[in-house]
This record gives C-alpha cells, sequence and structure tokens, in this order.
C-alpha cells in the first residue's frame, strides 16, 4: 500500500462553521489527491494537501469527452463523540463500477478507504457537532490527457473534498412536490444511467428547470423505450408503498443503485414488509391513488436520506398526499437510518466504519 503525504495548512484551533450551511457551499481546508498515470504504472503521488485551484490544459480530454465520475456519502460525529462514515465501501465500489463502464482506472478500494480515513482525521473539527448535520463526502475522478482525440485517456486525477453540511429540510422533515414527465429521458439501458457520471446530471438539469418553473421540486423520470415504467428521481431512488406491497424500480442498467436505496430495502424486509424489485408503471400508480391502494411515495438518497412526496404529477393528473408532514413509513425509516448514523441505535447491519484512534 502506498504512502500518503501529507501537505497541510496551520490548524486552525478555532474551526468556526456557519450556523446556516448552504448544501456544498463550505469546505474544510483540505483534500486528498492522486494522480493516474498509464506510463508510470498506475496510481501514484498520494497527498492529503490544501484546498486549492486546480491547473488543467484546455485541452484535458475531461472538457471534450466527458470522462468524469463522482460519490457522495457522509461522515457523522455520534452521539458518544465517535466520528463514522456510512456504507464508504459500497461508494467505493460503486465509483470502480462506474470507472469501468466509462473506460477510467480502478483505484485500490482498501487503500481509498484508508486515505478518506486520513483525510477526515485531518479535518474532523469541520464534522458539525449538532444533531442533523453531517461532513458531506464528495471523491471526483476525472480525465487529464491534453489530447483532442476521441479515446480513453492515460492520466486521470482522484480527489475527495469535505464539505460540512446542515439538514437537508432545515425547517423540518417536510415532503416535497414532484413532476413525472415523458418529454425527457435520463437514460437507457445499455448505457450509463447505473454510473454516477457528471453527463448523466447534465442531461437532466433542462427538465429539472422547466419542473421548477412549475412548481415542482424535482423529476420523476420514467423508462426511454416505453416511456411508461417509473425509474428514480433526480437525485433520488424512488419508493412506492402501496396497501399490500412496497415496490422499487428494479435495476434494469439505466437506474443508478443507491446506496441508501439498498439499506431501505434490507430494512424494510427485515421488519416484514413485501419489499419487492419489479417494474412499476406509472399508470399502476395512478390507478392505485384512484381506488385508494396508494398509501405512500418516497424518495431515498444520501443527501436527504428520505424525501416523502408531497404531490405527484403525471400529464393533467395531480396526486395530492400530507403536503405538511412526512409519511408514517417515510418517517420511520428516516429515524432508523439516522439513528444508526449518529449512533442513537445499534449497527445491526455493520454499515459504519469507524475512524481509528479519533
Amino acid at each position: 500500500m502506498q504512502k500518503i503525504s501529507f501537505n497541510l495548512v496551520e490548524k486552525n484551533a478555532n474551526v468556526e462553521i456557519p450556523e446556516n450551511l448552504i448544501f456544498g457551499k463550505v469546505f474544510s481546508p483540505h483534500m486528498f489527491e492522486m494522480t493516474y498515470d498509464e506510463s508510470k504504472g498506475g496510481w501514484i503521488d498520494p497527498q492529503i494537501t490544501k484546498v486549492d485551484e486546480l491547473a488543467l490544459s484546455p485541452a484535458a480530454m475531461v472538457f471534450h469527452y466527458g470522462q468524469a465520475i463522482f460519490e457522495g456519502l457522509k461522515a457523522f460525529k455520534q452521539v458518544d463523540g465517535k466520528i463514522a462514515m456510512f456504507r464508504p465501501k459500497d461508494n467505493f465500489k460503486r465509483l470502480n463500477n462506474s470507472a469501468e463502464r466509462l473506460c477510467m482506472p480502478k483505484v485500490d478500494s482498501d487503500f481509498a478507504l484508508e486515505a478518506l480515513k486520513e483525510l477526515v482525521a485531518v479535518d474532523k473539527e469541520w464534522i458539525p457537532n449538532r444533531p442533523g448535520y453531517s461532513l458531506y463526502i464528495r471523491p471526483v475522478m476525472f480525465s487529464t490527457d491534453p489530447v483532442l482525440g476521441v479515446r480513453p485517456s492515460d492520466t486521470y486525477k482522484l480527489y475527495f473534498l469535505l464539505s460540512p453540511v446542515g439538514p437537508y429540510y432545515p425547517e423540518g422533515f417536510k415532503p416535497v412536490p414532484i413532476l413525472a414527465t415523458d418529454k425527457y429521458i435520463r437514460a437507457a439501458a445499455k448505457g450509463v444511467g447505473a454510473c454516477k457520471c457528471a453527463g448523466n446530471y447534465a442531461a437532466s438539469l433542462l427538465a429539472q428547470k422547466e419542473a421548477k418553473q412549475q412548481g415542482f421540486s424535482q423529476v420523476l423520470w420514467l423508462d426511454s423505450i416505453e416511456q411508461k415504467y417509473i425509474e428514480e428521481v433526480g437525485t433520488m431512488n424512488i419508493f412506492i408503498q402501496f396497501k399490500n406491497e412496497v415496490v422499487t424500480p428494479m435495476l434494469t442498467g439505466s437506474i443508478l443503485p443507491g446506496v441508501t436505496r439498498m439499506s431501505v430495502i434490507q430494512i424494510l424486509k427485515d421488519w416484514g414488509y413485501n419489499m419487492n424489485e419489479r417494474n412499476v408503471s406509472i399508470a399502476e400508480v395512478v390507478s392505485a391513488y384512484d381506488s385508494g391502494d396508494l398509501v405512500e411515495i418516497f424518495g431515498t438518497g444520501t443527501a436527504a436520506v428520505i424525501s416523502s412526496l408531497s404531490k405527484l404529477k403525471y400529464h393533467e393528473k395531480l396526486m395530492t398526499f400530507n403536503e405538511n408532514e412526512a409519511g408514517e413509513l417515510g418517517k420511520k425509516l428516516y429515524a432508523e437510518i439516522t439513528g444508526i448514523q449518529y449512533g442513537k441505535i445499534p449497527d445491526r447491519y455493520g454499515w459504519l466504519t469507524f475512524l481509528d484512534n479519533v
């Protein structure tokens, strides 16, 4: 395993984290970075250094051919003072899956995890010690060859950024309005929909913008072929609770396999719910709503953990739920997952990775 070098800024004994954190706006002073160079045998020069501007050639291949992937996970200050990360091994596994699909080099997951633990330990004062607050972690990999030619790059940069974040819903766990669209598609099977790559998010922005103009928070995407099966929300996986079943769309290659999604599936099965991964059409949802068989819809993701829907619109059909309070199952799942993350309840799944000697 390679040795990490350190180039640290002078420590500030009195770190002041803003009270009203806006997601992704504030960063800790250090980052981890590492370079991949095919001619030098792979990944080299791992270091924890101060956050600074990147120097890239205008011809860097990432700007032209889009080899860029990322991840998102969190570290938490637990109620007993320990520092824990939630399922980081699964995030690095997904990073490598994205890398393979985009013809990028994989990372040594064990080394990446140790490097991340070192980085979080260096900037541990930036983990907020307030209820609902955490340290968001953003691993990023992108191509850097200064070549105008359509091929995989021979050089890459990997870095980890840390950002203290507050509760996703500062005013409480509130439901959100979602617009289902068949005007655009997010991804197609056999494409890169199952990857956390930058291009997927760029392709979603226009639909997101149009949804917000109509008063909706996000877009619920449908499948690319028949435009009738539910897939995912722009930043979340989706779950539908019917009277006798909880359903989430099965992974068909065009849906991001969310880490929170995996966690919710496991918890619901352990709780005895009839939890199924299958195709679910928007028509089935509308029919269940009209018949009274639709109980609740919620999304899952790293940032918000659980997001209940206040309303869902598809064409001219508006399905309304409780606009002031999240659904019962959503609230129960939120309490369970955050309880594990903050150490309020036992981690019976082994999902937490703790920092050593911190």
